[in-house]
């Protein structure tokens, strides 16, 4: 079967994905292109020979076309349409095979024996009966039902290419997504057995996450990100600072061309309320995203997953040109289209775990018919392959026969394993790659080591993560005004009912004992309105745990991003809950008093927000998160000394007392309020309010103050202060700390609760299976 592509136009903005497809030779497979040795002088920067083009280099190219650097290249690469030249092979031991043989291997990457197991969860019965039928030994059940493990990856082996496209197919449960997350290394090294090598050197998992990146299976992005906003945050990220803000631009832009994605550039991701671009530009967002440093190797979990034929057909069309830019793409892909079929290069079927079928799709027919089951004529070998397959595990056997025949299949042909083998060394490979141009993250010039100690963690300093991680939230929440006018509000409303309820309140016993009840429940409605934070890491955690597993920016400028960009809406929401109630409930301090009392309302959110933001690190789930808060901040109320004094507390349970967040700002905001020794609160005969010497008339109290003044030996009047606010403070234990002690307590919580924050990422976000 011949194998042809006379031109593939890289960055053609004119083509319909119908169009793409008809550059395809419908009875052919794609292999591996290089320009033909009679070709045309290659324009300035092309590689010479046979050697691959990079995305790098593409990309200069159209970078080129599109500023008119040179008349020459833009007549060569005009903006409208850039065409590469590429070869045409015969399978038949032509010109192109001998290109082909002859090729040298830059990067192969291997794996041997991967095998991976997982516990089974015991699981209790309350009742034995049938318990003949439910044993293994009855013969009833299969034994593997009941193992103590579980085998989803059983021995496997196969190697993938620089220029090829490896796919693992199979069906739902054969181990498509778990063979990717070990090749990924985001499986365990403990948990997963066998070797994994690159260019026959071990992989190291430091190096891995720099010259390799991984698209998931969904679709997570920002979605009031524009694309071009989506792919030029990337390039911030994954591009070194060395590199220029116009040719970062002048990179995602030859980027979004080579993607298929002009015409939606300025078009908003969207989501479910938000109208954006489709499912198939969605998901070449996505790889584009991972693909802007222009990675050696690329995982992708099922890409074509929910799109229609042709989406799908485009999304893979774009990782052929991935691949042949001088990349390893390995993807999973449930039941290939006959169409999308003609561009893999490698496959590998699964079937619970073991490798039923390895090696290129040529082989497919013959595989089969020598196995005594030929593939019909016009159908699709794939297709027949995977409900073969299924048929043989309806079975007691299973498809233990195929796999076995695949097996005595390999053993027989070890010549075609041998030929795979790389004519370069990782170290080797790595340094040619990057003289070639593809800007490995974190590499830097002067790299010519495969160590991973030579290469950088990360491709910027934190500082710029931290500005780009601000930019892009800020960016984002803007375009939702929404949820801030809901948040404002929630607190101006609250601030209404308090302000109506306590309106004015007097000096008397009644309106001092009302402002206790004021300051606790003012200062615990802050912390209840922080609750509206829970869901913002919960919905972004998807999208931080694949940033972060291939090192796009540290933790910690997440960390400091996040509470950045919360901080100036705290402000706002402070001084418009201060102003809607200080003045209206009539608080003592003037103006020095309104200033403090708004700066304990913003501690007071800030703590509040650390709080939940610590426990969207640890609750995954946003209805028990706000279970858990709503819970807990009412043990903070109950503790906080308003309805038991701390006096009052118990000795087993004075340790919560100290603990609780509304404790601090309450305690602050009293003493704001009662601290003045001159002022009174209780006069005279105030003192018999709220007892059964309330009722008497106004002459016996006073007699009754007279009475007491005698044996006390002071003189007690009607206008006598009995209880100055200092006295409130003494009553209610409030007498440890300052109201500026209490202010920077509260603070310091807040930065307490997002250190713990950082510590729950760490420890959460490692992002590997056991």
């Amino acid at each position: 079967m011949s194998r042809f592509v006379d031109k593939i136009s890289f960055f053609d903005r004119r083509s319909s994905p119908m169009a793409e497809a008809e550059d395809i030779a419908r009875d052919g497979l794609l292999g591996y292109h290089s320009p033909p040795a009679a070709a045309s002088p290659a324009p300035s920067g092309a590689p010479a020979g046979g050697a691959s083009i990079t995305l790098g280099q593409l990309f200069k190219r159209v970078g080129d076309a599109h500023n008119g650097d040179s008349e020459e290249d833009s007549d060569a690469f005009s903006p409208r349409d850039h065409v590469l030249e590429l070869g045409a092979f015969s399978a038949g031991g032509g010109e192109g095979d001998h290109l082909l043989d002859s090729r040298p291997l830059p990067f192969v990457l291997a794996f041997s024996n991967l095998t991976y197991s997982v516990k089974r969860p015991k699981k209790m019965s309350l009742f034995r009966k049938n318990r003949l039928a439910m044993d293994p030994a009855a013969g009833l059940v299969p034994s593997e039902a009941y193992a103590r493990t579980k085998t989803l990856l059983n021995s496997i082996s196969g190697e993938a290419r620089e220029g090829e496209i490896f796919a693992v197919l199979g069906a739902s449960g054969s181990g498509k997504s778990t063979l990717i997350d070990a090749l990924a290394n985001r499986i365990a090294r403990e948990s997963l057995q066998g070797s994994c090598t690159l260019n026959g050197e071990k992989l190291d998992g430091r190096l891995l996450k720099v010259i390799s990146a991984y698209v998931m299976q969904d679709d997570l992005l920002y979605p009031m990100l524009t694309v071009e906003e989506t792919l030029m945050f990337s390039a911030e990220f994954r591009l070194p600072r060395s590199l220029s803000a116009s040719k970062k631009k002048s990179r995602v832009q030859a980027l979004i061309d080579q993607l298929g994605l002009r015409s939606a550039a300025k078009t908003i991701i969207g989501d479910e309320i938000h109208r954006g671009v489709s499912g198939g530009e969605r998901r070449r967002v996505s790889i584009g995203i991972d693909i802007i440093h222009d990675p050696i190797i690329l995982f992708l979990d099922e890409p074509t997953s929910g799109l229609d034929s042709t989406s799908a057909f485009m999304v893979v069309k774009v990782l052929q040109r991935i691949a042949h830019s001088g990349s390893i793409v390995i993807m999973s892909v449930h039941q290939p289209s006959y169409r999308i079929l003609c561009l893999l290069d490698r496959l590998l079927f699964l079937s619970r775990g073991q490798t039923v079928f390895s090696g290129p799709p040529d082989d497919l027919h013959r595989f089969f018919a020598e196995f005594g089951h030929p593939i019909p004529d016009n159908e699709n070998p794939t297709e027949f392959a995977l409900d073969l397959i299924r048929e043989l595990e309806g079975t007691p056997a299973g498809a233990s026969s195929l796999v076995e025949f695949n097996k005595s299949r390999q053993i027989t042909q070890p010549a075609a394993a041998a030929a795979g083998k790389p004519s370069l060394s990782l170290k080797d490979a790595i340094s040619a790659s990057i003289s070639r141009g593809k800007l490995v993250s974190g590499a830097t010039e002067g790299t010519t080591t495969s160590s991973a100690s030579s290469v950088q963690k990360h491709a910027n300093p934190f500082w710029i993560e931290i500005g780009v991680l601000t930019k892009r939230s800020f960016t984002n929440t803007k375009r939702m005004p929404e949820l801030f006018a809901i948040r404002l509000g929630a607190v101006l409303v609250t601030g209404f009912i308090l302000a109506t309820i306590f309106w004015r309140l007097d000096n008397s016993p009644k309106g001092a004992q009302e402002r206790l009840g004021f300051f606790a429940i003012a200062m615990s409605t802050m912390f209840y309105t922080c609750a509206d934070a829970l869901p913002v890491f919960l919905n972004e955690r998807s999208i931080f745990m694949r940033e972060t597993a291939y090192n796009a920016y540290r933790r910690s400028s997440y960390v400091l991003s996040h509470a950045i960009v919360g901080f100036p809406p705290l402000i706002i929401l402070s001084i418009a809950f201060a102003l809607t109630t200080y003045f209206a409930v009539g608080l003592a301090g003037g103006m020095q008093g309104f200033i403090f009392f708004v700066l304990i309302v913003l501690a007071s959110f800030w703590a509040g927000s650390g709080f939940v933001t610590f426990l969207s690190g640890v609750v995954t789930n946003v209805m028990l998160g706000y279970t858990v808060v709503v819970a807990i901040l009412a043990y903070f109320l109950l503790f906080s000394g308003f309805f038991i004094n701390r006096d009052r507390i118990h000795d087993y349970w004075i340790w919560f007392h100290y603990l609780s967040l509304v404790k601090y700002p309450y305690e602050a905001v009293m003493q704001n309020e009662f601290d003045d020794p001159h002022e009174c609160f209780v006069r005279g005969v105030q003192m018999f309010d709220n007892t059964p010497l309330g009722a008497l008339p106004e002459v016996i109290k006073v007699n009754v103050l007279k009475s007491i003044g005698q044996t006390l030996g002071v003189n007690i009047t009607s206008s006598t202060c009995i209880t100055t606010g200092t006295g409130i403070l003494k009553q209610q234990s409030i007498t440890q700390l300052s109201k500026w002690d209490c202010l920077w307590v509260t603070v310091a919580w807040g930065f307490w609760f997002r250190f713990l924050f950082y510590i729950s990422l760490l420890l959460g976000s490692r992002n590997k299976r056991r």
